[in-house]
């Protein structure tokens, strides 16, 4: 790969898993079909993956992809927790 092409990095694939929990979430229309739907168990699961991957990374991330992590997880949790209350305020009205 030249410089020109620097392939995936771990910012871009960190950046791929929020989107896709962003698309679970109903915030983002999904790619494949343009449509918007809530999928709160495979936004969940998107949230976990990327504790896994913070978890496994420790101390093999250089600062700003730590923080990057970090960050991502914040909002995608505080999202997750906004996004169950909204549920269950449609179902138990």
């Amino acid at each position: 790969m030249s410089d020109q092409d620097p392939g995936v990095s771990f910012a871009a694939f960190v950046m791929s898993l929020a989107t896709t929990a962003a698309v679970h979430f109903g915030d983002v229309a999904d790619p494949s079909g343009g449509a918007t739907h809530t999928d709160l168990p495979a936004a969940r699961q998107m949230i976990d993956i990327l504790a896994m991957l913070e978890d496994k990374t420790r101390g093999n991330l250089s600062e700003e992809e730590q923080k990057l992590v970090e960050t991502l997880l914040y909002e995608l949790r505080m999202r997750y927790v906004e996004a169950s209350k909204e549920e269950r305020r449609i179902i138990t009205p």
